[in-house]
C-alpha cells in the first residue's frame, strides 16, 4: 500500500503524533492523540489497558487514522482501517523499532522506556484499508 506512496511513508516514519479516531458504543466519534509505528502497511499503537479506545474497538473496530497536514491544508492523509487488539504484545521496550522512534519523548516526559512499557502495555494494530490524501 505504501510502496506507490513513499512520500506518506515518509511522514508516517517521521511523525510523531497522530489521531486515532475510534466510536463509542453510543456512536460518538471519538478522537485521540498517539504515538504509532509503521509496521509494513500496518500501524502499531500502544496504550493504556484502560484506556476507552481499547472499550470503543472491541465494540466497533473500525477506525480512522489522521496524520497533521501542512500549515494550509494543502498536504493532507488520512487513513480508514480496522483495529484489534493484540494478545501477548511484545513489550515497547523491546521492540527495537518503536524505541529508536520515541526513546527521547519517553525520556523527555520523565519515563524510563520500562516505565513506559508497564504503563503503556496494551498494544492495537491496525490494518490499513484506505488511504485518501491530496
Amino acid at each position: 500500500m505504501f510502496e506507490n506512496r513513499p512520500e506518506i511513508a515518509t511522514q508516517m516514519d517521521d511523525d510523531l503524533v497522530g489521531w486515532l479516531t475510534t466510536v463509542t458504543e453510543s456512536g460518538q466519534p471519538q478522537s485521540s492523540v498517539v504515538w504509532f509505528l509503521r509496521d509494513g502497511d500496518d500501524l502499531l499503537v500502544y496504550s493504556k489497558p484502560d484506556a476507552t479506545k481499547l472499550a470503543n474497538i472491541a465494540v466497533n473496530p473500525r477506525v480512522a487514522f489522521n496524520l497533521r497536514g501542512d500549515e494550509l491544508g494543502d498536504t493532507m492523509a488520512t487513513f480508514e482501517g480496522t483495529a484489534e487488539a493484540v494478545e501477548s504484545p511484545t513489550p515497547p521496550h523491546r521492540d527495537p523499532a518503536y524505541l529508536d522512534k520515541y526513546r527521547e519523548q519517553i525520556s523527555r516526559l520523565g519515563w524510563t522506556p520500562q516505565q513506559f512499557a508497564d504503563d503503556y502495555s496494551a498494544l492495537i494494530r491496525i490494518t490499513i484499508d484506505r488511504i485518501r490524501s491530496w
